[in-house]
């Protein structure tokens, strides 16, 4: 990443191996996280992956062997060879308690995530 993405990125990244499913267009694609943050999602990109930039999706991320999950109307930002970039639309109360949490535990500072929360929310 060079020095001037570093500085325009307002949410940290993190990284993040969790099971995932991509829906768009009635079909859904099984794939991995890559990365995580407040406000969007990198994923292996998975065979047969054929939806156009701009395409509105949904991404279901499993958390607790399926008994929890983060679910997000996402918009596709970016397409590379093995992966898929995705801005979040819309996330639900619950799903962003768990995102919170994620990124909370992963960041180590409360700070830090005050700052992330009210870039999105600003």
């Amino acid at each position: 990443m060079t020095a001037k993405t570093s500085e325009k990125r307002q949410f940290h990244r993190i990284s993040f191996d969790a099971p995932c499913e991509l829906h768009a267009f009635e079909n859904v694609w099984a794939t991995e996280v890559l990365d995580i943050s407040l406000k969007g999602i990198l994923v292996k990109r998975p065979e047969g992956w054929d939806v156009p930039l701009s395409q509105p999706c949904e991404v279901i991320i499993h958390l607790d062997d399926g008994q929890a999950g983060i679910v997000m109307a996402v918009e596709l930002k970016h397409i590379e060879a093995h992966r898929l970039g995705f801005k979040c639309q819309y996330i639900d109360l619950d799903s962003a308690t768990h995102l919170k949490r994620l990124v909370e535990l992963n960041l180590g500072d409360q700070v830090l995530l005050e700052r992330e929360f009210a870039h999105l929310i600003g």
